[in-house]
């Protein structure tokens, strides 16, 4: 099945699918409520509600942004699936989907960083499994590398040219929802919006273990733009 979002090839350059209005859309009860807290506090009088509504209005807006990216192109370039922060790089058993080991790249998101996940291969779905975390109790930190054992998580595997990649999205002590814009069987070209997290979180890339890692703990990277390694 082909991603109906996708109306043109994988090329150098931004990567264009009406995912902004979505992105928007998934934040509309939160902008319901804080236009919500500015009416009451017109209609009351209180500035200090008004005030709250007003600083809270652009945080709100910031968190939901879904800048345009520069996609590099070449199917031996694997990009980043997020913005933020790289959290670590480990060699770890990838067991859900591939049986083997990999490089796992972890990059955690803050409250300030784009939240939208991008693809960082072209290629097609072969997996979409939806974990719902290990209640009770809270969840851990999603700067903590085993924060996928215990919160909420969403797993995807793509298919491209030189390799399948494993993507794990995983929510973290604030956040509370995934959210999947793609389908099991579509096809996405590298930087696609297939999905994003609400508020702070992590997302992991699973690369092949001879693949050359070009980013390093500590790093900001750029969803869809920054190059995390390079497929041999």
């Amino acid at each position: 099945m082909t991603n109906a979002l996708f109306t043109g090839p994988e090329a150098a350059g931004s990567v264009r699918s009406p995912m902004r209005f979505q992105t928007l859309y998934e934040g509309r009860h939160i902008f319901a409520v804080v236009f919500a807290l500015g009416a009451v506090g017109g209609w009351l009088g209180w500035s200090w509600l008004l005030g709250l509504a007003a600083l809270l209005l652009p945080f709100c807006l910031n968190f939901f942004r879904d800048p345009e990216r520069a996609v590099p192109s070449g199917d031996d370039l694997v990009v980043a699936a997020a913005d933020g922060t790289v959290a670590d790089i480990l060699e770890v058993e990838e067991g859900e989907v591939l049986k083997t080991k990999c490089r796992r790249v972890g990059i955690f998101l803050s409250v300030f960083d784009v939240h939208v996940n991008k693809a960082p291969i072209a290629g097609k779905i072969t997996y979409r499994q939806h974990y719902p975390g290990k209640p009770p109790g809270p969840y851990m930190d999603a700067r903590h590398p085993d924060c996928s054992k215990h919160n909420e998580a969403l797993t995807w595997a793509i298919q491209g040219a030189r390799a399948t990649l494993v993507v794990r999205q995983i929510t973290g002590a604030i956040a509370r929802r995934i959210v999947p814009w793609s389908q099991l069987g579509d096809e996405v070209p590298k930087g696609f919006r297939f999905g994003m997290i609400r508020f702070g979180s992590r997302t992991e890339v699973f690369l092949p273990l001879d693949a050359e890692v070009l980013v390093k703990v500590g790093d900001k990277v750029r969803g869809a733009e920054t190059v995390l390694a390079k497929l041999r």
